[in-house]
């Protein structure tokens, strides 16, 4: 996993994708709160790097892969985090109050469903947010971002091998998923990146 983080959101992100892991921090570093859930969490990478706004803060982590969460559970144990195995295209079944910030980092693209699909998945996911909650994340676009030639072989790739579910998604579709569920909400496109957010009220 290590040569996962240095390859895939090391070397891949910046030369590759165009959308260096810096720039994930940095959205982190905006939008996470003291009571947060993480789903897709991978590796715990971004969670590792980035600055809560209080030492102790609520950390919840979701992954479909045991393997996973115990890795980003080693890596994040200072906050003591709790973990959740469960699949985001189900309803989620956590234990206690909602949420403040969700992240779904790197999760959407995975999803092996179409972008309006994803929507749904967006609004339930509304849900375990307390008012004024934000959820925030980043997902790869097939359509109508500048690709270079190794950018498309590799999302011909991924997606032949069910990796990635993305060559139907674009900006547009994104933003308005988000302004369909959210009183507010943003995307910035870097490279074959999509950074992107929406908050209740």
């Amino acid at each position: 996993m290590s040569v996962y983080d240095r390859l895939a959101l090391g070397l891949m992100s910046r030369f590759v994708w165009k959308c260096p892991s810096d720039n994930i921090i940095e959205l982190y570093n905006q939008h996470v709160s003291a009571n947060h859930l993480d789903i897709g969490v991978g590796t715990g990478y971004f969670l590792d790097r980035c600055t809560f706004p209080v030492p102790n803060p609520r950390l919840v982590l979701v992954d479909l892969k045991p393997n996973s969460l115990a890795i980003a559970r080693n890596k994040l144990a200072r906050y003591s985090p709790q973990t959740y195995c469960q699949n985001a295209l189900e309803p989620l079944e956590i234990n206690g109050p909602r949420f403040d910030s969700i992240g779904i980092n790197y999760l959407l693209h995975c999803l092996p469903v179409t972008m309006q699909a994803k929507g749904i998945i967006v609004k339930d996911l509304k849900d375990l947010l307390n008012p004024g909650g934000i959820l925030f994340g980043t997902t790869f676009l097939y359509r109508g971002v500048e690709r270079s030639l190794l950018a498309t072989y590799f999302f011909y790739w991924l997606n032949l091998l069910g990796i990635m579910t993305n060559k139907q998604d674009d900006a547009e579709d994104l933003r308005q998923n988000l302004a369909r569920h959210f009183t507010e909400s943003g995307v910035e496109v870097i490279g074959c990146g999509a950074l992107f957010w929406g908050r209740t009220l």
